[in-house]
């Protein structure tokens, strides 16, 4: 971590503010989880031997939302004899922040209404009293307080905020046609089955359709398709770029043409006190779902990071390195299975031969997107432009743009009046460079160029008024935070190799779908916890 003080603030010029300059200092943070773990893991460095070690029958090696589904699978069936090793992080992308009594998240923020096809998902949630009713009905009954409240988003266009993210009012006609009929597509996408009698997008996708008519889309790119259907509107063209930022970091012009219909047409969700298509969400973001997973899974966790996992006559020895102060020491776990529920890029060094399993790193690595989380502790609320209220998802319509929007972390609370602070989090995918070009530039940038590209979409909201409300900040760098399903990702051999595996060592993490979600990632450590029984 490190702590900085930097300016936010600009020029008269800049701003048009006829001559005025504010400036203010504010404190802030740098966090870059794992990076101490992951050095250790890249450079190789040599490690003292283990100090003590565990036998248990399962050892789950990550705390992410695959190693939790996994832990409270097992729990919920019954075993009890398996031991989570945190990872560098704990609870990984679903990880949060407080700061007093608010709390932020500093990874993902939301889950959708899962749909029938998502009964996984269904069966978590009832279990944490999320859904309140009976989780097979198609339109459960789920807690208020976590059901996005409204308003739930707006658009700042042309200098006016709008509702909604694709923009509406000040858009031509011929463009708002083009809106309409891709809205009709995606409408009939959605119930479209293929020849094998699957709908074609569905969540997790390895319930989707397999007709090779359908397959063809993930030939292509996004952008690609939408050229072709003749879409050329560009506040659409927009609307569809920061959905694939959004999900997969990274453009449209990069992502599979398939993964993009995909984030319309498999939210098929449905709930008996919310509209369809609904969200649900908490201050913390899915920090406090993690948590609750973990309670539920009896909090049997450890600190460390798997450093070598290699099969061992019947079962599996997992090397493990804990760092006190700086100061490396390991430990050994014997177990029964293991199960990897950690990134492939990082299985790729960890486990030992993985090239045995059918995945070879050269040929079947996802791709990598980077993110900047980064959370403005607010002390008052900036003054709003009177044409709509502030959202719980505030997004600035930008060309080319990085930031994905600010969302405000109190919004869910229930108050017969605003409180007096708040947190406003805005997510950034640097997807106008290469992955690893992005991840240098995280490496390399100062404190106060971190700050310029994340604050971007709270200046163009706010501008000078912005500097005065905030106390300090503190930016998440994630320099491979989430796979991205360029094309060809539906038919990675290697990825396939690893869903279907079934032995000492099993694999468990969103990779396997080729795309980062909730949904996905608990539906591998779902299916690693039933063959671990």
């Amino acid at each position: 971590m490190q702590r900085r003080s930097f300016l936010i603030g600009a020029g008269a010029a800049a701003l048009g503010v006829g001559g005025l300059w504010r400036a203010q200092e504010i404190p802030a943070q740098v966090h870059s989880p794992g990076k101490a773990e992951g050095h250790f893991l890249r450079d190789r460095r040599s490690l003292p031997a283990p100090g003590s070690a565990i036998d248990v029958d399962v050892v789950i090696l990550g705390s992410g939302i695959a190693g939790l589904t996994a832990a409270w699978k097992l729990q919920r069936e019954g075993m009890s004899n398996f031991l989570v090793i945190d990872g560098p992080e704990l609870y990984g992308n679903a990880a949060g922040g407080k700061s007093g009594e608010l709390a932020y998240p500093t990874g993902a923020h939301y889950l959708p209404i899962p749909s029938m096809e998502s009964f996984h998902v269904r069966e978590i949630l009832d279990d944490l009293g999320i859904i309140r009713g009976n989780p097979a009905h198609e339109r459960p009954r789920y807690d208020e307080r976590a059901l996005r409240h409204g308003p739930g988003e707006r658009i700042l266009f042309d200098g006016r905020w709008q509702e909604g993210l694709l923009p509406g009012e000040g858009v031509p006609p011929h463009e708002l046609e083009e809106h309409k009929r891709f809205s009709i597509e995606v409408e009939r996408l959605r119930s479209l089955r293929g020849g094998d009698g699957k709908r074609i997008f569905v969540i997790p996708t390895t319930e989707s359709s397999r007709d090779p008519e359908w397959m063809a889309l993930d030939r292509i790119t996004f952008k690609t398709w939408t050229d072709q259907q003749g879409y050329r509107s560009p506040t659409l063209r927009w609307y569809l770029d920061y959905c694939c930022r959004d999900d997969y970091g990274r453009r449209a012009d990069h992502v599979s043409a398939w993964a993009g219909l995909h984030y319309f047409c498999s939210r098929s969700g449905k709930a008996d006190n919310a509209e369809d298509g609904a969200w649900l969400t908490w201050p913390g973001g899915l920090h406090p779902v993690a948590e609750a997973m973990d309670k539920a899974a009896g909090s049997r966790r450890r600190r460390g990071t798997a450093v070598s996992v290699k099969q061992s006559g019947a079962g599996v020895e997992a090397l493990c390195l804990e760092l006190v102060d700086g100061v490396p020491r390991t430990f050994l776990v014997r177990a029964r299975k293991a199960i990897c529920a950690m990134p492939l890029q990082v299985a790729a060094r960890v486990v030992t031969a993985i090239k045995d399993y059918g995945f070879d790193q050269a040929l079947h690595m996802p791709a990598y997107a980077p993110w900047m989380v980064s959370n403005f502790m607010m002390n008052t609320f900036p003054e709003e432009r009177p044409e709509a209220p502030l959202a719980w998802d505030n997004v600035v319509y930008q060309q080319p743009g990085l930031g994905l929007g600010y969302v405000v972390s109190t919004h869910q609370d229930i108050r017969v009046a605003p409180p007096a602070r708040t947190v406003f989090t805005a997510w950034t995918a640097l997807s106008d460079r290469s992955p690893l070009d992005a991840a240098r530039w995280m490496e390399s940038a100062t404190p106060a160029e971190l700050l310029s590209v994340a604050s971007a979409d709270l200046r163009a909201a706010y501008g000078w008024r912005l500097a005065a409300c905030v106390e300090r900040v503190e930016i998440t760098l994630r320099p491979h935070a989430m796979a991205t399903p360029l094309p060809g990702f539906r038919s990675n051999a290697g990825l396939n190799a690893l869903r279907t595996l079934d032995g000492p060592v099993l694999f468990a993490h969103g990779d396997l779908s080729g795309l980062s979600l909730f949904e996905e990632a608990a539906w591998w450590g779902y299916r690693a916890a039933k063959l671990s029984l």
